[in-house]
């Protein structure tokens, strides 16, 4: 059965967007969508017929006799109903003619505690610097700062960019969104001196040393330079390294994945960015070629194998700190590693975007491939729920971007653009019964940045399942009393301008010094906003309207109440400026304007934390796990 509103591929008739409008799918962006959707072939053979989902304790008919092979390889053969103590995870329905089922074991909600009431910071990784950085934020300046904001300021949780892999070599990609690999991290954030035999290079790490801290320097991250730096480092400590049993363990446990990562670098190496340029044979994953590469390039294959390891360990300590919320992008880069892994399931000629609103009024491209939905069912879900287990790994939380996507995203033919482009229906039953087993497993709450355009009843059915709603101070007409308590407050997020550009009016400005069309009349709704909460004239001091308006939205019942460190150091720019790429926007490279040290002893920054920290209770703990 499909949506009445959609065809058998899932595309909508057309949609209302926000001011109410109908838009029609037009003849030639149905036939571009199905085109992307491989709709004139086959699903490739060996896949799954059917996905069922079974909640806990429910007894639903199967839909033939079979025999059902469970999680944990145990077998059991059925032969009316499921078994209402099925337990929770990803089981398999063999039929007598050779079908097989995916059946989804899942519980009614994601995780979260009855004691869940807390506040902390909203953090771009790369723009926290310490005097020990090298051009950029690290694991160990997460560390450090986690503990400080536990231990000093009374911090619950730290909100993250997202951590995902950039494609290897030059130039390195600025957007934690537009990730080379969700299911890996980005060796920027590694701090080289805590890489066990970094010591025993003298001289030469120093001066690698004196270079790195000599970027801090300058406010625009070079993250080019940065890479050259660290990657040097990197291979001068490998060169002496011999094995470790935590390093086997680790392999052994991402298994045939992390090889495929690590080969996908090594080619990248070789033959630069882009897979779908390179020679033939490598361009498919599983093929003899690359198998021959990962034994001939061992070295170079277990030197990439070896940095996601050490990501690994100095995240897991990072994370015994404070409650770390991870971030999931939308999408992956479609030259990436997720998009070669499992180029049969994502959709080419296509990205996925926003339609034209009042923010936005050409629509939003983000250039991002998605998943086509009948493949991805018949794949089992396998990368959806890769993809949502290594988000959630030494997380207490994860924040889902553009949450809507789970039930539909807006798909873009490329080149035809955003008023082109049509919505694809998903099937959010099964995505998020997967959502709600690994946020049981790993013990992390879900938060769903439900912004934008959104259908209705989403929220409804995001709310029963435990997903707390993502409340954002510039678009909500009612005051933070109101918002409801399964929500996470913000004043803005990395996208939206920060308290100083709207209370300045810098933000406006400097769009319009970009050559780009701002909404001067969201900006003044919004300073007036800011009067109207903190009740101060337009004379006020800058540092006391930021404390004022923090200390409004700590009213909120939210379980979670988050303040970004731009606002808490009165930054005027945001992190990422929405729009077509201009000289001099720095989106993604702007460092904080204070060194950690200098953070700890900012006096608007303890401001801020007493004025939430007054009204909120800390005592919630996520999980921490311990690294292989």
């Amino acid at each position: 059965m499909h949506d009445p509103q959609t065809d058998e591929w899932g595309i909508y008739a057309g949609y209302h967007d926000i001011l109410g409008h109908w838009h029609g799918t037009t003849d030639e962006s149905r036939s571009a969508l199905r085109n992307a959707m491989h709709s004139g072939e086959d699903v490739p053979s060996g896949g799954f017929a059917d996905v069922i989902v079974v909640h806990q304790g429910e007894s639903r008919p199967i839909p033939e006799e079979g025999e059902l092979t469970l999680e944990s390889g145990e077998r059991i053969v059925v032969a009316t109903n499921f078994p209402p103590d099925l337990p929770i995870g990803y089981h398999e329905l063999s039929s007598s003619d050779g079908k097989r089922v995916r059946i989804i074991a899942a519980p009614r909600r994601c995780y979260l505690p009855s004691d869940l009431h807390t506040w902390g910071w909203a953090l771009q990784l790369y723009s926290l610097r310490s005097q020990d950085s090298w051009g950029i934020g690290d694991f160990a300046d997460l560390r450090t700062f986690a503990a400080w904001s536990a231990g000093e300021v009374g911090a619950g949780v730290v909100v993250m960019n997202p951590l995902c892999a950039p494609i290897v070599g030059l130039p390195q990609e600025p957007s934690p969104y537009f990730a080379g690999s969700r299911l890996y991290r980005n060796p920027l954030y590694l701090r080289i001196e805590e890489i066990p035999g970094a010591g025993e290079l003298g001289q030469r790490l120093e001066l690698l040393e004196t270079a790195g801290r000599e970027l801090n320097r300058k406010r625009i991250i070079d993250r080019d330079a940065v890479y050259q730096l660290k990657m040097e480092a990197f291979q001068l400590i490998f060169h002496n390294f011999r094995s470790d049993e935590r390093f086997e363990r680790y392999c052994a446990r991402e298994g045939a994945g992390l090889d495929r990562f690590a080969a996908f670098c090594v080619l990248t190496e070789k033959y630069g960015s882009g897979w779908q340029r390179w020679p033939s044979e490598f361009r498919d994953p599983a093929s003899d070629a690359v198998s021959r590469l990962i034994n001939g390039e061992a070295g170079r294959v277990r030197f990439h194998m070896w940095l996601q390891w050490h990501l690994d360990c100095q995240l897991v300590r990072a994370g015994e700190e404070l409650a770390i919320v991870q971030d999931l992008p939308i999408g992956v880069n479609p030259d990436g590693f997720d998009a070669w892994l499992w180029q049969e399931t994502f959709a080419q000629g296509v990205s996925v975007g926003a339609p034209p609103d009042d923010f936005n009024v050409q629509g939003q491209d983000w250039g991002l491939p998605p998943f086509i939905p009948k493949r991805l069912r018949a794949a089992g879900y396998e990368p959806f729920i890769r993809t949502i287990r290594a988000s959630l790994r030494y997380a207490g939380g994860l924040r889902i971007d553009h949450v809507m996507g789970l039930f539909r995203l807006f798909w873009i033919p490329v080149g035809m653009g955003a008023q082109h482009g049509a919505y694809v229906r998903y099937n959010a039953r099964e995505l998020l019964a997967i959502i709600a087993i690994e946020s049981q497993r790993a013990k992390a709450f879900i938060v769903g940045e439900d912004l934008g355009t959104v259908e209705p009843g989403v929220r409804e059915i995001l709310g029963e399942h435990a997903i707390l709603s993502y409340k954002v101070l510039w678009f909500e007409d009612a005051p933070p009393a109101t918002f409801p308590a399964d929500s996470m407050a913000v004043v803005s997020t990395h996208d939206l301008p920060t308290i100083a550009g709207i209370w300045s009016g810098s933000d406006v400005r400097r769009q319009k010094q970009l050559g780009l069309q701002p909404n001067e009349q969201m900006a003044i709704a919004a300073r007036e906003k800011v009067k109207r909460l903190t009740q101060v004239n337009a004379a006020a001091d800058l540092p006391e309207v930021i404390r004022l308006t923090y200390a409004a939205v700590a009213e909120a019942p939210s379980r979670i109440v988050v303040a970004s460190l731009e606002d808490a150091l009165a930054v005027e720019e945001r992190p990422n400026l929405p729009g077509p790429l201009t000289e001099g926007s720095a989106n993604w490279s702007m460092a904080l304007p204070l060194t950690l040290e200098a953070i700890q002893q900012e006096p608007l920054v303890r401001s801020v934390a007493d004025s939430i920290g007054m009204k909120r209770s800390s005592e919630y703990s996520g999980r921490r796990d311990k690294a292989s």
